[in-house]
């Protein structure tokens, strides 16, 4: 799928995807960065997207580490197999609500996000952070892109510790935060 027909997907499931334009290079990299990834051994990305977050944690992981990107779009979950075919890449079109159904009682070393938690329901919200910090090995963190400041207070609801973090290359503007 080319980027103007990714898009065309995005501007016509804002609600879900929560987002005016996919991520900028450095805003990915600054969300990488917040992770040591070398020896990370299961790795979750929440909203795939068109992959360029995808692409990032791949760049920094380790060959025998393995990557569950869920991505309830199917369009961007097509598009995003046939850029991802790697067998450690698994794309997942199912709600991160979900999470625990994949990890067959593993712990995750690390969860990103870029999940729209403004335009998410209470309940919906609910089961992906309650899973997400339940999933978390003792080291791991959550690592969430986000464009206000106050998604920090929801956060804090679930993580003992949320450190934040912001970067003006990317458009809007997005705040890159860290939760443990």
């Amino acid at each position: 799928m080319s980027k103007s027909n990714l898009l065309i997907e995005l501007y016509s499931n804002l609600s879900t995807t929560g987002a005016l334009t996919f991520s900028s290079k450095a805003l990915v990299k600054k969300m990488i960065s917040q992770a040591d990834l070398s020896h990370a051994k299961l790795l979750v990305e929440m909203g795939g997207g068109d992959g360029s977050i995808t692409q990032g944690i791949i760049n920094k992981m380790q060959p025998d580490a393995e990557l569950l990107v869920f991505e309830i779009n199917e369009s961007f979950c097509e598009a995003m197999r046939l850029q991802f075919s790697q067998k450690n890449i698994k794309i997942i079109n199912d709600s991160a609500g979900n999470l625990e159904n994949y990890l067959e009682g593993r712990k995750v070393d690390y969860i990103f996000s870029s999940l729209p938690f403004s335009f998410l329901s209470k309940e919906v919200t609910d089961a992906i952070l309650s899973q997400s910090k339940k999933a978390l090995g003792t080291s791991g963190a959550f690592i969430q892109i986000c464009y206000s400041y106050l998604l920090k207070n929801l956060f804090k609801k679930y993580f003992a510790q949320v450190d934040a973090s912001f970067t003006l290359k990317n458009l809007p503007p997005a705040f890159v935060m860290v939760c443990k």
